[in-house]
């Protein structure tokens, strides 16, 4: 009796010390199946981030559902950006034009400023106020007219539209944390009657969203003086300052670490902006968008002249020069026709002829910026054809406020050999030099003025 009791307790202990390891069997097994699972899944994520080109852009891609043919079925996106002051009441004038387009295949980005003065009447001798482009906005609320206005200025098509209010700049600069800008000159302006206040001093500096807003309206100081020449005085500077401190917006925005903030930004946009575009439709472009440098960025303003007031019924307006701007178009949205005509010019060309190949290196590391003072396109043409069949990296062209005499501006550190190769180019006698630090990135800036042939 007592070894039946004795072995009915083993039978039970033994039962007991085997479900155990069963149950850390069936455990084995189940983790073994969910890691062979996330394995397959990781597997296909990876093949498919590498499908889509790799990387964050890639990975961000597949994250959204898209495939290896998305990106090729993408388009160039191009849009108008319309920059309203509601500072005055009743009154919505578009002080800000500017076209704005990325293409995420070739990674290239445009912005192009359109002058608010832009004449979009029939007769500039009967000019009205009212025939400027920034007054479209104000007279019908309907953005499509100035849309179709800046359509007829450039020969674009374009489509979609996008009224970005004061409060929108600020906002969004502020989710983007300040912003690093090199101011390009020292900056005092007030006007009490806007309560605007405008202060700040040459070089690099943190801006917030207030000082965004006052940093883009201003035009000129307190006594008269504006940006110099060889940045583009008035509002040919005031354009150009724009679009620089959109590129520095644009560089912080598709840094690493505001790759989060896309979300808030979206939300800032769709809150403030008044616009035609599909939100859906702009998310498709965002993973590519990451992989954007602003180098691959092409700044430029319509070209075009200022008559004199007698001329145009005393009204202050510009006019478009229609043959430069088709030109200009050309290069800007459509390099691949240029390319097929043979009239691009490659800004890095080098004189691989020179027998002293350390002088082309070194005019290859020069950066001249070659700004139109007359009223003639064809003599920015060749002025920049000169430069760089001789070595030189033209890396930015534009117009700037007639000027009888031409003048090269450079920074400090540029040699004497180089200047004086740069004047025996321009071929102009009597050059004004400015060899002081120039308020421009490039290191020689040259106006061309109407002395020269």
């Amino acid at each position: 009796m007592n070894n039946n009791k004795v072995n009915k307790r083993q039978k039970i202990n033994n039962d007991k010390s085997k479900k155990p390891k069963k149950k850390m069997k069936t455990w084995k097994k189940v983790i073994l199946v969910i890691l062979l699972i996330l394995l397959i899944a990781g597997g296909i994520f990876a093949y498919r981030v590498h499908k889509n080109g790799g990387g964050l852009s890639g990975m961000l891609a597949t994250v959204v559902g898209h495939d290896e043919n998305t990106r090729k079925s993408l388009g160039e996106f191009q849009v108008l950006l319309m920059g309203v002051s509601t500072d005055q009441e009743g009154v919505s004038l578009t002080d800000t034009i500017m076209v704005a387009s990325y293409n995420p295949n070739s990674q290239r980005a445009v912005l192009l400023s359109i002058p608010r003065d832009s004449f979009t009447g029939t007769n500039v001798k009967k000019a009205k106020a009212s025939d400027k482009i920034n007054a479209l906005y104000n007279l019908t609320k309907d953005p499509m007219e100035t849309v179709e206005a800046v359509n007829e200025l450039t020969g674009l098509d374009l489509k979609y539209y996008a009224i970005v209010q004061t409060e929108a700049l600020i906002e969004l600069v502020d989710a983007l944390g300040p912003i690093e800008y090199d101011v390009p000159i020292d900056m005092d302006y007030d006007d009490v009657t806007q309560d605007l206040h405008i202060h700040f001093e040459k070089g690099l500096q943190e801006i917030d969203g207030q000082e965004a807003e006052e940093l883009l309206r201003f035009r000129k100081n307190n006594d008269g003086t504006s940006f110099p020449s060889e940045y583009g005085d008035n509002d040919i500077g005031r354009m150009r300052n724009q679009r620089e401190f959109l590129t520095a917006v644009i560089e912080q925005t598709v840094k690493l670490e505001n790759i989060t903030k896309l979300g808030s930004i979206l939300d800032i946009a769709s809150r403030n902006l008044i616009t035609n575009l599909d939100f859906n439709v702009l998310k498709d472009y965002l993973p590519y968008a990451v992989e954007f440098s602003t180098e691959n960025l092409l700044t430029e303003s319509l070209p075009g002249t200022v008559p004199n007031l007698n001329q145009t019924n005393n009204v202050s307006i510009f006019v478009v020069d229609e043959e430069e701007t088709a030109q200009m178009i050309k290069e800007l949205f459509y390099p691949e026709q240029l390319a097929e005509e043979g009239n691009t010019v490659d800004a890095n060309t080098t004189n691989t002829s020179t027998s002293d190949s350390t002088t082309t290196s070194s005019k290859s590391n020069i950066k001249i910026e070659v700004l139109n003072g007359t009223n003639n396109g064809k003599t920015l043409q060749k002025l920049v054809n000169e430069l760089t069949e001789k070595g030189y990296n033209v890396s930015r062209t534009g117009t700037t406020t007639s000027t009888s005499k031409t003048t090269i501006a450079s920074k400090s550190d540029v040699t004497d050999t180089i200047i004086n190769d740069v004047e025996q180019i321009v071929g102009v006698e009597n050059i004004s030099n400015n060899r002081s630090e120039t308020s421009s990135k490039a290191d020689i800036t040259i106006i061309i003025g109407k002395d020269y042939e």
